[in-house]
């Protein structure tokens, strides 16, 4: 995959078919250029069998095809650049997926365009779900969450919403520029 946001997008609809009610999404840059991705569900979480298999290319409960490459894709360029991938999920409880990446490496991907992925994911989803968005660097910490925007816009303004949907986009090009400006692209 290209970069980083395309990543997020596949990992992320591993969550949406998992049946999620809520996907957190945490990206966190510290000063040595450690990048550390976090994707958090809700949803069905898997057994210690399927768990033991996400790894494999040849894993996926998808219907449409007969691979999964997200976690391996992922892992693949997480390990590339010095870093590494775990998943953490048990039945009912959800999953956790962190994938540790080295910014500074030659074969780190860019990180993309995270808020048209991230207004994407919401879109596809408007009622059914919830996302946030944290970012975190030695700049400071910025935070967009679904559910205190549905409570700002009260019952009659739904995500999807043209204006609110811009507003989403810039917000979260504003938090990147500010929390990781220049230092991610």
């Amino acid at each position: 995959m290209r970069d980083l946001s395309l990543h997020l997008t596949d990992l992320c609809q591993n969550s949406i078919q998992a049946g999620a009610q809520l996907v957190e999404v945490s990206l966190a840059l510290a000063d040595e250029g450690k990048l550390t991705l976090v994707i958090r569900d809700d949803g069905h979480g898997m057994d210690a069998d399927t768990l033991g298999r996400v790894h494999s290319p040849f894993t996926t409960h998808r219907t449409t095809r007969k691979v999964g490459m997200g976690i391996p894709l992922t892992e693949n360029n997480a390990v590339a650049t010095g870093g590494g991938l775990e998943v953490i999920s048990s039945p009912g409880k959800g999953t956790t997926l962190t994938a540790t990446f080295f910014t500074r490496h030659i074969d780190c991907p860019p990180l993309g365009d995270l808020a048209e992925t991230m207004a994407t994911l919401i879109l596809a989803n408007p009622e059914a779900m919830d996302f946030t968005l944290s970012l975190r660097s030695p700049k400071g910490e910025e935070r967009l969450d679904t559910r205190e925007i549905r409570q700002a816009l009260g019952e009659d303004v739904p995500l999807n919403t043209p204006e609110v949907v811009q507003w989403m986009i810039q917000a979260t090009q504003d938090m990147i520029q500010q929390i990781f400006g220049g230092e991610l692209q």
